[in-house]
């Protein structure tokens, strides 16, 4: 080889060498393209920190199924229960922000448990992307049929009369319906037991069979157990009555105030989630929130199918965290472990 075919050599392989150097460096040639969300036949799960049976796993499990044909991928339902949704919780928290894992979850769980629970570690301003509202509709509360009591007074006077003996149920300490059992109890002066469960399926099987005696419980739980007739509707823990519910008056029309906090159920993902991830999964969901089919599901249990966008819901979620901040407060609850 000469001089001359040995520098041209070494100048092309330097020239190589720099374009390609360029070529790492420069914004103008083209990325390799994300992945489109949701990748066909790969499934989404909804995680539910309840257990399978209840009404929000209904309502999960309904959405989930229009929800797949939206998206045109398999979408599924996980029970995670236990702990107060805090298992469940945890679970999407250390999930990647991919879109492919997210939770149906009460207000509750974000809005009472980082202000009951000791055990809580997760923050939910900050560990959860809000996706959208999925629903919202009141706590009843319902009393077993042994107990002679029709209407809120008449359980008071009942209670009283066998202080001690009395035992209410909830789907979870550091819920809404074991806060208004406890403000229920403090306002009135009842002498009572509070008996936590793992959702509105377990605590269902003891109301029924009258080991507790009476129980804040989702409206949907509520109207399937009194179809048992087992169980009695004394009154909504609303600001006003559910037009689902005409007949049940709330708790502030027969004498009770601060019982009076409307729930709903939310979608939510881990920190960090791609916005046009966000935005796929809340369009998809605003669709099925407003069939007809889905809006008639949800009514059936006195809850209203209703969408929102992202920040809607993180307002929501920020109001209703002070809502509760306030009456936890009231009552002097501190943090449990459970």
């Amino acid at each position: 080889m000469t001089a001359s075919s040995s520098f041209s050599s070494s100048l092309q392989r330097r020239r190589f060498a720099a374009w390609l150097a360029l070529g790492a460096a420069s914004p103008l040639l083209p990325a390799r393209a994300a992945a489109p969300f949701p990748e066909k036949g790969r499934t989404v799960r909804i995680v539910l920190g309840l257990a399978a049976g209840g009404a929000s796993d209904a309502q999960a499990r309904f959405v989930a199924n229009k929800l797949g044909e939206v998206l045109q991928t398999p979408v599924i339902v996980e029970n995670r229960p236990g702990a107060s949704f805090i298992l469940a919780t945890e679970e999407v928290i250390r999930s990647a922000p991919d879109g492919y894992t997210f939770m149906y979850a009460p207000s509750s769980v974000l809005a009472q448990n980082p202000q009951t629970l000791a055990q809580v570690r997760y923050d939910p301003f900050k560990d959860l992307t809000p996706i959208s509202l999925g629903a919202r509709g009141p706590l009843v509360l319902t009393v077993h049929t042994s107990v002679p009591a029709r209407t809120v007074q008449e359980l008071v006077a009942y209670i009283k009369a066998n202080p001690g003996k009395m035992s209410y149920a909830s789907f979870g300490t550091g819920t809404s319906s074991h806060i208004y059992g406890e403000a229920f109890a403090r306002q009135a002066g009842l002498d009572v037991v509070h008996v936590p469960y793992k959702g509105g399926a377990d605590a269902a099987k003891d109301f029924l069979a009258g080991r507790v005696q009476y129980y804040f419980d989702a409206a949907p739980n509520a109207i399937q157990n009194t179809a048992t007739g087992k169980v009695r509707m004394l009154a909504v823990a609303a600001p006003k009555r559910s037009p689902m519910l005409p007949d049940v008056p709330t708790m502030g029309e027969q004498g009770v105030s601060g019982v009076d906090m409307p729930s709903w159920l939310g979608f939510y993902g881990p920190a960090r989630m791609p916005a046009p991830v966000v935005e796929k999964l809340n369009a998809a969901l605003a669709q099925v929130l407003a069939m007809p089919a889905t809006r008639d599901f949800f009514r059936q249990g006195a809850y209203e199918a209703e969408s929102s966008s992202p920040k809607q819901l993180a307002d929501l979620t920020r109001s209703t965290y002070g809502q509760w901040g306030d009456i936890i407060r009231k009552l002097g609850l501190v943090k449990q472990q459970q």
